[in-house]
């Protein structure tokens, strides 16, 4: 497949059969391996049944609040936000062969990712008081991170993490890629071969945020004659696929821009690794910005 920016930018488009569905992603759309994922909305007292097969599945509420009766167990009250620009996640992650139902509590928005395992972890409702929350970077470069599914979490595959970058901001930045298996002489991982999603929310419906994605001479597309650069501008519930290459974010003045970062591959892992022509600007921050955190 070759990765343009017309098909690394997924908009959220009309579905007659499921006027619920935001967005959907499946690995032959992407092209890839691993990571499904699909955007939702229910209105209160509405419910979605879903099977998760042979995968890891989790549930992470945008806004409203929802419950959940399973084979796995039950949950209510997962979602105490309006919105994802007031307060961290909750995530509810279970295991392959789960069946469940989703009934919304209070109407809202959901995501749901699902990838392959062979492996059973228990349940797990993570709620926002467990949730990491710390700011990257410095300067314009500044960022908040909630870490939702963390590298070292009690699963096979699956890393998520929010992002929030203020009006004019950068992140994902230096431009960091993770497509290439790289260990050090010791075993240790330096960098993993991870697939990535971009699910994008902007705090005001006409704002928006631009993100490049580029491979370099030691991607396995590039050196596969299918290199990547791509610019694309992304809106409130677009997604943008990385399935290779650097990918840094910029938001556009007077906006805050979320994203959910979903990603998968050959490790439970983040590791990663700068484009060298870019590292250094770590080595000069300033401050970091004191608009963050947002909450």
């Amino acid at each position: 497949m070759q990765y343009t920016a017309d098909n690394i930018l997924v908009r959220p488009a009309a579905c007659e059969n499921d006027q619920d569905l935001i967005l959907s992603i499946s690995p032959e759309q992407a092209g890839w391996q691993y990571i499904s994922f699909m955007a939702r909305r229910l209105a209160a007292g509405q419910c979605w049944s879903f099977e998760s097969g042979e995968n890891e599945l989790v549930i992470v509420n945008l806004s409203g609040r929802y419950a959940v009766r399973s084979n796995r167990g039950q949950w209510s009250g997962i979602g105490t936000r309006r919105n994802v620009f007031e307060g961290a996640a909750h995530a509810l992650y279970l295991p392959r062969r789960s069946k469940f139902t989703i009934t919304a509590e209070e109407g809202g928005e959901y995501a749901v990712a699902w990838v392959p395992t062979d492996q059973d972890h228990e349940p797990w409702l993570i709620r926002p008081e467990d949730v990491s929350i710390s700011v990257r970077g410095g300067d314009n470069v500044s960022r908040q991170i909630n870490d939702l599914l963390p590298s070292g979490s009690p699963v096979h595959r699956l890393v998520l993490v929010e992002v929030y970058t203020p009006s004019g901001n950068w992140s994902s930045y230096p431009p960091h890629k993770h497509d290439t298996r790289i260990e050090d002489g010791d075993g240790n991982l330096l960098e993993a071969d991870l697939e990535e999603v971009y699910f994008y929310k902007v705090d005001r419906p006409e704002g928006y945020a631009y993100q490049r994605v580029y491979t370099d001479e030691n991607s396995p597309l590039h050196r596969a004659g299918r290199p990547i650069d791509a610019l694309v501008r992304a809106e409130d519930n677009c997604a943008v696929l990385v399935p290779e290459g650097y990918h840094p974010v910029v938001s556009a003045p007077g906006y805050t821009t979320y994203y959910l970062n979903v990603l998968a591959g050959s490790a439970q892992t983040l590791a990663n690794q700068d484009d060298p022509k870019y590292t250094w600007v770590k080595e000069n921050y300033g401050q970091v910005d004191p608009r963050l955190p947002l909450y």
